[in-house]
C-alpha cells in the first residue's frame, strides 16, 4: 500500500477518484480526472520547502540502491566481501551491464520490513562495507571499467566495533583512493546523503544528486539539538543547512541535477531509474572521450576548488601563494629600507645637535 506526506493528501484523494472512475469504466471522468492530477502534481511539486524534499528524501515508498541496480542493470552478479573481516550488507558491489556497457556498481542499501532493516543497519555502513566498495573499486580499475555509486544513508555506523575497526579510517581511504582511481567514476545521491557516510563513495569525476535527494554534513534533527536544543527547529535547520539539490548546485560543490519525474522517484520508480541510466552513460561517453591524464587534471580541479572565496564586491582575483610571498618579501625590503633610512636622518639630527651644542658652548668661553 502507498505511503503518502501531509502534503501530498489531495494528491491521494484524486488518485483514489481515478481508480474508482476506472473500475466503473467512465473514460471522459477518467480523463478529467488524470488532468486534475497534473495540475495538482504541478501546483504541489514546483513550491515544495526544503523540509518537505527532506520527507521526499527518505519517503518509504523511495527507490533504493538494489531497487535501481535490478531495474537498470543485465547480466549481473554480486560481489561479497572486503577480504579482512566480513561481508557487510549496508554496502552492495555488483558488476554486470548496463545497457551495452560493462560496469561496477556500488550502491547503499537501506531496507524495507524490520528483519531487511536490521540486516542492512538501516543503510549505515561499518568500516568493513566501506572496504568491500574499496574492493570494488580498484577491481573496477584493474579492468578499466566505469565505476557508478549510488548514496543513501544517514551516515556512518557510529557504534562502538565500527569504532574499534576504525571507521575513520576506512572513510578516509576510500576518499583517498576514490581520488586517484583511473577508471571513469560517476556518484549519484538517490535520496539521503549523510556526512562522511556518503562523502565515502562520493568522490568521482561527475557528482550528481536527484532532484529530491539532500546531502548534509549532519543530518537536521542532529543540527537541531546541537545549536537549539529543540527538536521542533528540524525545519529551521533544514533550511540554514541549505541541503537541497539546487542549494548545492548554487554553491558550485555537485555537477549536476537528475531531473527525477516531478511527482517523486517514489511515485514513478521506472521513470527515475531510466532518468540515471540515461545520465551515467551520457556522463562516461563523456569522460572516455578525454584523454586519462585530462580525465585526472578536471578531477583534481574539481576536488580542490570547494572552499574558495572573495570578498563581497570584490573583482580581482586573490594572489597566488607565489604572488602573496613576493609581496611579502617586498614588504620587508620596504620596511627595512625605511627603517634605514629612518635611523639615517636620526644619526644626522643627532650629529647637528651635537655640533650646535659644541658651537655653544665655545661661545660662551670666549665671552
Amino acid at each position: 500500500m502507498a505511503t503518502y506526506l501531509d502534503f501530498e493528501k489531495s494528491i491521494k484523494t484524486i488518485q483514489e477518484d481515478i481508480i474508482s472512475a476506472q473500475v466503473r469504466h467512465n473514460d471522459a471522468e477518467v480523463e478529467a480526472l488524470k488532468k486534475k492530477l497534473d495540475k495538482e502534481v504541478e501546483k504541489i511539486y514546483k513550491n515544495l520547502s526544503d523540509f518537505q524534499k527532506l520527507q521526499l528524501a527518505r519517503h518509504l515508498d523511495r527507490p533504493y540502491a538494489l531497487d535501481y541496480i535490478n531495474m537498470i542493470m543485465h547480466d549481473k552478479y554480486e560481489i561479497h566481501g572486503d577480504r579482512h573481516f566480513r561481508d557487510d550488507a549496508a554496502i552492495i558491489c555488483y558488476m554486470g551491464y548496463i545497457g551495452d556497457e560493462k560496469v561496477v556498481v556500488i550502491g547503499e542499501q537501506k531496507g524495507r520490513g524490520t528483519k531487511n532493516k536490521m540486516k542492512r543497519n538501516f543503510g549505515m555502513p561499518h568500516p568493513e562495507g566501506y572496504r568491500k566498495a574499496l574492493r570494488a573499486a580498484k577491481l573496477a580499475e584493474k579492468f578499466n571499467l566505469p565505476l557508478l555509486m549510488l548514496i543513501d544513508t544517514p551516515g556512518a555506523y557510529p557504534g562502538i566495533g565500527a569504532e574499534e575497526r576504525n571507521q575513520s579510517e576506512a572513510i578516509a581511504r576510500n576518499l583517498l583512493e576514490l581520488a586517484e582511481l583511473k577508471t571513469p567514476t560517476v556518484s549519484i545521491v538517490i535520496g539521503e546523503g549523510g556526512s562522511g557516510g556518503a562523502l565515502a563513495i562520493g568522490v568521482a569525476d561527475r557528482f550528481a544528486m536527484m532532484r529530491y535527494s539532500v546531502f548534509s554534513v549532519i543530518s537536521p534533527e542532529g543540527c537541531a539539538a546541537i545549536l537549539w536544543n529543540d527538536p521542533k527547529k528540524v525545519e529551521t535547520a533544514t533550511k540554514a543547512l541549505k541541503i537541497t539539490a539546487e542549494d548545492l548546485k548554487d554553491l558550485g560543490l555537485i555537477d549536476d541535477i537528475i531531473k527525477e519525474p516531478l511527482i517523486g522517484a517514489h511515485r514513478e520508480k521506472e521513470k527515475a531509474a531510466a532518468a540515471i541510466k540515461e545520465y551515467f552513460l551520457e556522463e562516461v561517453g563523456k569522460l572516455k572521450e578525454m584523454s586519462e591524464e585530462e580525465r585526472m587534471a578536471k578531477r583534481f580541479d574539481k576536488l580542490t576548488a570547494p572552499g574558495a572565496f572573495k570578498e563581497a564586491g570584490q573583482e580581482e582575483e586573490k594572489p597566488s601563494l607565489l604572488d602573496s610571498l613576493n609581496i611579502l618579501k617586498s614588504s620587508k625590503s620596504d620596511k627595512k629600507a625605511k627603517k634605514e633610512e629612518k635611523k639615517e636622518i636620526e644619526d644626522k639630527s643627532e650629529a647637528s645637535s651635537e655640533a650646535t651644542t659644541e658651537e655653544n658652548s665655545s661661545e660662551k668661553k670666549e665671552d
